[in-house]
């Protein structure tokens, strides 16, 4: 074989990682850009193109200079440099079991240390604030009460982007339950309980948008684009960033600057915390897959319980959901969840 890097490299990326270990599409995806920088990187330094980079080149000192001309040229942050790195040891891990030969060199590129970071700060929304921005979509129109659904959904389950975006119609009240299911990082599904609510306006949502259009199976993705296309994360960002920016121009003291869809998770994950919710309970609640990811919450956290889930839940949600058909029994009784 010419090139083994080429060929581990391409068996870890195409099988391993999607294969062995279960990652998505996206996550794999991410480490495959870092080793697009990687052969930029050569082709800038040294004048190798990628079919020229061999094991024999990747040595610790080769990675080092990696890791510099992320920070010198690339401008990546610190936490992005980390990952990056970390996704070439991930690799050589994976290397010294298929190539006993590179054990003493995985090592060592293995051993590079972190580059020690500032402690993250969360950035979350209270419930006022939560309830503002709910507000502002215009629900006498069909694109305004959809952006509701999806601001309320994103909210209610705390659920990653992605996960929104790929949420299927049958994911919805999985198994009859009150329930939906959604997949996280590595394909790791779990059941994420729904109000009330939030199953009426979904039930609604996806009735309306059956009626508008000729096939609409149980494997379609429930948020839809007006091409009627899957969603993008790209599009629930815009969407996010819409409203907040809307709701901040209201009252800027209740929205922060940089509001992201990561942002309402957070924020989710905060109420159940300021709520009495048991942090193993939170991790089960946002996929976690140990309770120390979410331990963050717990240092942001200087308040004591205030009051119990389906208050903060009643309250940050309390806005005039949108009907699709003329219900005026449901009408009264969405009201009421504000009373």
């Amino acid at each position: 074989m010419n090139n083994r890097f080429h060929y581990f490299l391409s068996k870890y990326l195409n099988h391993y990682l999607l294969e062995t270990v279960g990652l998505s599409h996206n996550s794999v995806k991410t480490y495959g850009y870092t080793f697009k920088l990687l052969f930029i990187f050569a082709k800038e330094k040294y004048n190798l193109k990628p079919k020229k980079i061999t094991f024999e080149t990747l040595d610790k000192k080769f990675i080092l200079e990696f890791s510099q001309w992320l920070t010198d040229i690339r401008q990546s942050s610190d936490r992005t440099k980390n990952l990056r790195v970390g996704n070439i040891k991930a690799f050589f891990s994976y290397v010294q079991t298929e190539i006993p030969s590179l054990v003493l060199q995985a090592q060592e590129i293995m051993q590079i240390p972190k580059k020690k970071l500032e402690q993250k700060v969360v950035d979350y929304i209270m419930h006022d604030g939560i309830k503002l921005i709910l507000n502002q979509p215009n629900i006498t129109t069909n694109l305004g009460r959809k952006h509701l659904v999806i601001l309320s959904f994103m909210y209610a389950t705390g659920a990653r982007v992605q996960e929104v975006v790929d949420v299927i119609i049958e994911d919805f009240k999985y198994n009859n339950s009150v329930s939906v299911k959604l997949v996280g990082k590595g394909n790791k599904a779990r059941l994420v309980p729904l109000e009330p609510e939030i199953i009426i306006m979904l039930e609604k949502y996806i009735e309306n948008e059956k009626k508008s259009r000729l096939l609409y199976d149980i494997s379609d993705p429930i948020f839809l684009n007006k091409s009627g296309k899957k969603l993008t994360r790209q599009g629930i960002s815009y969407i996010v960033k819409k409203y907040a920016t809307m709701a901040r121009n209201k009252n800027s003291t209740l929205i922060p600057k940089n509001v992201h869809p990561h942002t309402f998770r957070h924020s989710r994950a905060m109420a159940l915390l300021e709520s009495g919710i048991e942090l193993i309970y939170i991790r089960d609640f946002l996929g976690h897959y140990s309770v120390t990811t979410t331990e963050i919450y717990a240092r942001v956290n200087n308040e004591s319980t205030r009051q119990a889930l389906l208050k903060v839940s009643s309250q940050s949600m309390s806005v005039e959901v949108p009907i699709w058909n003329q219900d005026k029994n449901l009408l009264e009784f969405l009201k009421g969840l504000s009373e």
